[in-house]
This record gives structure tokens, C-alpha cells and sequence, in this order.
């Protein structure tokens, strides 16, 4: 049972709230806020909303850019991170109209609503089920300068191999060169840190499943949560992003997700589980079908790799996503499915046996998406799979049951990759966008949007010179 305003007005009066935070998703992904004094909040604010101007979010312009925003009772929660007591809640958007506001399409949320309502249309199922796992970096200290004169990234992490010489703050106990898969304490030095995030998680509800340190030797980390309703996860993506950061901020440290923060170490996915369920029954699940999958399962993946290298526009929407995606580090780089290959773009995870849990996660996502947009699209990819029965078998995507990195370059040739570039990206988005506006899940003004603020960052951050090319070109 959801919360009501009523709920709402007890949480502000059981905790001495005296602040209500509203946050809001611009077109990036990134959270902006406005906060009302808690006496504010009242029945005409659920209900109307609080008026702000749409056009700064990032968005296509409309012809009246004045939106309001409308909280959702059931995301209210106490923000751990304000000195003053405040209430957190997310809400929608609605452009304001006469005689009545509607839902703004290009929000990123209403998208994602709009993509489970079109999923019920199908009549494929009712529920979409997701798992995202979030993997980054923990920093002691991380210093940056883009100016003419000027290009560089300076990194500090007591745990890593290159703080062995370190005067000040070595203990000795560094870990290896990719080799922090695990490790214990006393090299495990965030543990603490991230029992704290998963605790705070929990009060935000969100359902962690497990902790541990990742890979990458120089700070990597991963937290995985349980499987839950799409749209929820999507907001709880949101929550985990806030929270991981200033999680790290109080330890006096600093967390990242971006793709690819270290030359030469462990990138950081966003890998997504996924399932349907239709009436409560499992969709994906049939005992005589490789790997235990249905053939809609088979369908929805066939639809994933169709569309993989469109969607990575919206999946993988940076620069820094595709310097992740390269062999060698666990990320995939070549479009198949597989059962229990880490290797794939789909690996279909093994130790999932039972019919409520079998499915598959789709693995170069990673948390410079925007999660809504993203697990809209992904969603949209695979019911295109489904409803055009694409077998992924026929169209020679596998099963690879073999690791992939393995091959030989002739032999890699064959296969499709993902695109190596955000401008390869983009591309593919441009000219495979249909089933992302079936349904008018995605508005097609939106996707042009996004193409068009995807094409500036590429096009500003290509013109700038790096270390590297000093490096590789300087003495020429």
C-alpha cells in the first residue's frame, strides 16, 4: 500500500522535518532540486504541483516551457545528507494546460511510464523486472584541469599499487594491479564505507543484495541490489548514484561511476538482469529451451542484439563509455548471448534456475545513462524482439559458449561488434530509432535532442588535446 499525503504530513511531524526537497531528472540523468519549508506542504502541492521553467532541464523546447512538478507520496524519505531536517521526494512532470495539465512526454520518468503502459498494450506482460549492478571507484583525493594550457587528471588512492612509496599515508598493505576482486581487510580499505551506503540504501528502500570490492586494485567497488519493478528500480538508481557519492563525500573521499576513470585498470559497468511477467507467471522461463529460456526470452534477446549498437547511444552515452569497451577488461565488445560467458553483451547468468528468477542481463550498459531513458530503451529493443520473433540463433549471434576474447582476429572479424566510438553511436541511433517511438514511448523531438546534445559532447571533448597525444606525438 503506497503512501498517502497523509503519511507524508506524519513523517514531517514524527522527525522535525523542516524542509521538503524536490528532486528532479534532467535529460542527462543528473538529479536538480528545489526545497519548500516543510509547512508548505499541503493537498494543493500533490496535487498541482510547484511551477518551474522546463527549457534550463535540458529539454526540447515547447511552446510554454513553464512546467510544474508533482510529487509522488511514495518516494518520501528522510535525505540523510541535509544539516537541516528535510524530506526527499521525486515526482513527474506535467506541462501546465487549459482545462488540464498533462504528463510532459520527454521527462525522462514519464518515459519510462510510458514504456511499461505500451509493454501492458503488447499484452506480452505486465511487469518488466530488472537488477542493475552499480560498479565504481573510490578516490582519496582526485584533482582535474581542462584549460588551454593545461590537460590533466591527478588521482590519489591509498590502496592502490602506485601508493606503495607513498610517505604519508602507506600502510603497505596495496593491492596488485587488477587484482581486487575480494580482497579482505586490511587491503580492503572501503569496506566500512560501503556497509554504510548499503545501510543508508536500505533506509531509502532500497533492497541491497550484497557488497564487495570489484577488480580494479586502485579502489573499484560494486553493490548489487534485488530485483524489482522497473520503474522503482529506475528511481532507486537515482537514489544509489546520490547516495554512493556523498557517501564517500563524509568519509572525506571521493566515488565515481564513469566508465573508464583509470588508464589500464577494470572499467565501470552498469549491468542490468532482466525479466517479464505476465499475471504474476514468469515469462522467460521454458525447461526444454537452451539454457532454460523461453522463446519470448529468446525473442526479447533477439531484439537486444538487433538494436545493441543504436542502443548504446542511450546505454553508453558518453565518450568515456566506449574507452570501457575494449577487450581485455571483462566489458563486452562483440554482439552475442551466452549461457555463464561474461564475455557477451548477453550472459544469461547460470546459478538462476528457477522459473520466478530465470533471465538474462544485458552487460555494456553503464551509469552515465540516464536510467530511465536507458531501461525504457531496453525494454522497447526487447519487445521489438519479441513481437517480430527475432531469433538471435538464426541471425548467427551465438550461443557462444566460449570466451569470445579468445579468438582469433579473423575469426573476430566475423562476428558484429559494438560501436568503438559515441560517434559510431549516434550514428546507428539515427538511422535505428523505430522501435524507441513505437508507441510514442519515445517522442521522436526527444530522441533528436539527445542526438543533438550527444553530438556537441563528442564534437567538444574530440577537439581537446590529451597527455597522450604529448606522449605519442609531441617530438614529431
Amino acid at each position: 500500500m503506497g503512501k498517502t499525503l497523509q503519511d507524508v504530513l506524519d513523517m514531517i511531524r514524527d522527525n522535525g522535518i523542516r524542509m521538503v526537497d524536490f528532486k528532479l531528472t534532467d535529460i542527462d540523468g543528473r538529479w536538480r532540486h528545489l526545497s519548500i519549508p516543510a509547512e508548505r506542504l499541503s493537498e494543493k502541492t500533490m496535487e498541482a504541483g510547484i511551477g518551474f521553467d522546463g527549457s534550463n532541464y535540458g529539454f526540447a523546447p515547447v511552446e510554454n516551457s513553464d512546467m510544474v512538478f508533482v510529487p509522488v507520496p511514495d518516494s518520501a524519505v528522510i535525505d540523510t545528507y541535509a544539516e537541516i531536517p528535510t524530506l526527499s521526494m521525486i515526482g513527474d512532470v506535467k506541462v501546465i494546460q487549459v482545462p488540464e495539465n498533462k504528463p510532459f512526454d520527454q521527462y525522462p520518468r514519464n518515459v519510462a511510464i510510458r514504456a511499461l503502459e505500451y509493454m501492458k498494450e503488447t499484452g506480452i506482460a505486465d511487469e518488466m523486472i530488472i537488477g542493475p549492478e552499480y560498479e565504481f571507484y573510490i578516490f582519496d583525493q582526485v584533482n582535474f584541469e581542462v584549460e588551454s594550457q593545461n590537460q590533466s587528471v591527478n588521482i590519489f588512492a591509498s590502496q592502490a599499487h602506485w601508493a606503495s612509496n607513498d610517505e604519508y599515508s602507506n600502510n603497505g598493505y596495496q593491492i596488485q594491479h587488477g587484482k581486487g576482486y575480494h580482497v579482505s581487510l586490511p587491503m580492503d580499505v572501503c569496506n566500512d564505507l560501503r556497509s554504510r551506503m548499503c545501510l543508508t540504501m536500505a533506509e531509502w528502500g532500497i533492497d541491497v543484495k550484497y557488497h564487495h570490492p570489484e577488480v580494479g586494485g586502485c579502489g573499484q567497488m560494486e553493490i548489487e541490489v534485488e530485483l524489482g519493478d522497473m520503474l522503482k528500480l529506475a528511481d532507486d538508481t537515482m537514489s544509489a548514484k546520490y547516495i554512493i557519492k556523498n557517501e564517500a563525500v563524509l568519509d572525506g573521499r571521493t566515488a565515481t561511476l564513469m566508465p573508464k576513470p583509470l588508464a589500464g585498470e577494470a572499467g565501470n559497468g552498469m549491468h542490468v538482469h532482466m525479466l517479464l511477467r505476465k499475471n504474476g507467471e514468469p515469462v522467460f522461463y521454458d525447461p526444454d529451451n537452451y539454457a532454460q529460456l523461453s522463446n519470448e526470452a529468446l525473442w526479447f534477446i533477439g531484439g537486444l542484439l538487433t538494436h545493441a549498437r543504436s542502443l548504446c547511444a542511450i546505454t553508453n552515452p558518453s565518450t568515456n563509455s566506449y574507452k570501457r569497451l575494449v577487450p581485455g577488461f571483462e566489458a563486452p565488445v562483440t554482439i552475442g548471448y551466452a549461457m555463464a560467458n561474461r564475455s557477451a553483451v548477453v550472459r544469461i547468468p547460470a546459478y538462476a534456475k528457477s522459473p520466478d528468477v530465470k533471465r538474462f542481463e544485458l552487460r555494456n550498459p553503464d551509469a552515465t545513462c540516464n536510467p530511465y531513458y536507458a531501461y525504457a530503451a531496453i525494454l522497447m529493443a526487447g519487445l521489438d524482439g519479441i513481437k517480430n520473433r527475432i531469433d538471435p540463433h538464426e541471425k548467427g549471434w551465438g550461443p557462444y559458449d566460449f570466451n569470445l576474447f579468445d579468438l582469433s582476429d579473423e575469426e573476430k572479424s566475423k562476428i558484429e561488434g559494438l560501436p568503438a566510438s559515441l560517434s559510431e553511436a549516434i550514428a546507428e541511433l539515427e538511422k535505428d530509432h523505430d522501435y524507441l517511438t513505437a508507441g510514442g514511448v519515445f517522442p521522436e523531438r526527444l530522441l533528436k535532442q539527445l542526438i543533438a546534445r550527444l553530438k556537441k559532447d563528442n564534437e567538444q571533448i574530440s577537439r581537446i588535446p590529451t597527455p597522450s597525444e604529448f606522449a605519442k606525438y609531441y617530438d614529431l
